[in-house]
């Protein structure tokens, strides 16, 4: 039986990821393996490995890493820890095949130790460009240390490949975080209301701001202009998800729960949605403000504007759902808002295509790593165009 091990390091990377783990959990030939680490096992980020075990899955190892202070002396520190639990995890569970989601320092941290362990790597989603952070760097970075590609669009696939990556091993198979919009039984109004003890109305948005880990601005400066260009839309209630643990999130996390405090008659933040209740959300609000990466690929097919701020996901393939605010400052932030918040905006959000939307895609990315030959991941050739 083949055993395939998922790692996770966050909420939103597990829900992105739980669709594709019960297909292997449930499969005949593959035993699911799961290592938690990161945010899921601290408490500041609300301890989301509960979210794991609650729907139903073992976690097979938990590798701690330190909350690292609001630097990046402070993350290196924390990968160094993972670094050593990964290492005894990887090679007490000898997985056949490692999954890997995305961009995060502590995915380059699992990578680093099964290439080293030589067990054959499963990545989503390489080729993408995010060039306001060094995710930017990590993500190519994990895409020449695995053995299979999964891709969310075919200008990601081509990326890939030339990287030197093979094509017959680089599949484009569409955003997995969009299928769970059709896959997960959403939440109506009235629960969604209850669950997160917030009223959505018509002026409802959902905002999530991460650091710009390669930008030119301190998180502290640009959440406090964001924070100013929301007081000129009193109207609007605000429903805060809370930034990653990278370097620079601790300033604006603070700057949020602060600016709830002071409006708590409007505005709520929560350190983890959680999938479901994310997901239904987006159902609910009038557009999604930020810098996440959700904004340009989950929310276009919920039919709703986004807010791009900023440099964060610059280069990142988007519709015509997203609005870019290419300045993080005060007065370019109300121009944007202004922009997504008008009816010309949401008529066009509501008939906008989503470039990452494409059928079966857990489906797809499960029938390649049940099935491909195992002996011929051991090794790879440079693929020269």
């Amino acid at each position: 039986m083949r055993k395939i091990c998922v790692v996770t390091g966050s909420r939103a990377e597990y829900g992105l990821l739980s669709g594709l783990m019960r297909l292997v959990e449930e499969s005949q030939v593959c035993q699911l393996q799961v290592i938690a680490t990161n945010m899921h096992l601290l408490p500041e980020y609300g301890n989301t490995y509960r979210e794991i075990e609650q729907d139903g899955f073992r976690i097979d190892a938990k590798v701690p890493m330190r909350k690292p202070t609001d630097d990046a002396f402070g993350v290196i520190a924390s990968m160094a820890e993972e670094m050593y639990g990964m290492n005894e995890a990887l090679r007490r569970l000898l997985p056949d095949v490692v999954v890997i989601l995305g961009d995060r320092y502590e995915m380059l941290v699992a990578a680093t130790v099964a290439m080293l362990q030589r067990i054959p790597i499963a990545h989503l989603y390489g080729g993408e460009i995010s060039e306001g952070a060094v995710d930017d760097n990590i993500r190519h970075s994990i895409t020449k240390m695995s053995s299979l590609h999964f891709t969310s669009t075919e200008e990601y696939r081509q990326r890939v490949i030339q990287l030197g990556e093979s094509p017959g091993r680089v599949f484009c198979v569409g955003a997995i975080g969009v299928e769970n919009l059709k896959r997960v039984s959403l939440m109506g109004k009235e629960e969604l209301e209850t669950s997160l003890d917030f009223e959505f109305d018509g002026s409802t948005v959902m905002v999530t701001y991460h650091p710009v880990t390669l930008g030119t601005r301190t998180s502290a400066n640009e959440i406090r202009d964001f924070l100013v260009a929301l007081d000129a839309f009193p109207e609007l209630r605000v429903l805060f998800t809370m930034p990653n643990s990278d370097q620079g999130g601790d300033a604006i996390k603070n700057a949020i729960e602060s600016y709830c405090v002071a409006h708590s008659n409007r505005c709520k933040c929560f350190t983890s949605l959680g999938m479901r209740r994310y997901l239904s959300a987006l159902r609910h609000v009038c557009a999604v403000i930020g810098n996440s990466s959700s904004g340009l690929v989950e929310a276009p097919s919920a039919h709703i504007p986004t807010l791009n701020i900023g440099d964060r996901q610059k280069g990142r393939t988007r519709g015509a759902s997203v609005y870019d605010c290419a300045s993080s400052d005060t007065a370019s932030i109300i121009t944007g808002l202004k922009t997504v918040l008008s009816e010309e905006f949401r008529k066009i959000a509501y008939r906008a295509a989503n470039p990452y939307e494409k059928a079966s895609t857990a489906q797809n990315i499960f029938d390649v790593i049940a099935t491909c030959p195992l002996d011929k991941l051991q090794q790879k050739s440079f693929y020269n165009l």
